[in-house]
């Protein structure tokens, strides 16, 4: 069974014990949460889809590890005016582990 979470800014195809890496959520490493936007549940001919959210159908996950992403070079260039920019960006991420999806 997968579920179809709006989680983080994006939409994500979750099962069971699956590891992803989203933007930063505001719990601590170990903690477990219950995401609640479940756009649909099931598989197969047993696929449920919400308008817009399934409101029985709760997925639960835990942090992982917060951290760092990979850095992003912005460089921007006028050429034959002598302007170069260049800046960097780096990104923070959580690992999140899905622990269980639960329909009641």
């Amino acid at each position: 069974m997968f579920a179809i979470i709006d989680f983080g800014g994006s939409q994500r195809r979750v099962k069971k014990d699956d590891i992803f890496q989203t933007n930063k959520v505001s719990y601590n490493v170990g903690d477990e949460f219950v995401i609640e936007n479940v756009l649909s549940y099931g598989e197969g001919e047993n696929l449920i889809v919400g308008k817009p959210t399934l409101k029985n159908v709760t997925v639960k996950a835990q942090v992982l590890e917060q951290k760092r992403d990979d850095k992003v070079i912005i460089f921007k260039k006028i050429r034959r005016h002598n302007y170069r920019r260049k800046n960097g960006h780096r990104q923070y991420i959580s690992v999140l582990k899905i622990l269980d999806i639960i329909n009641q």
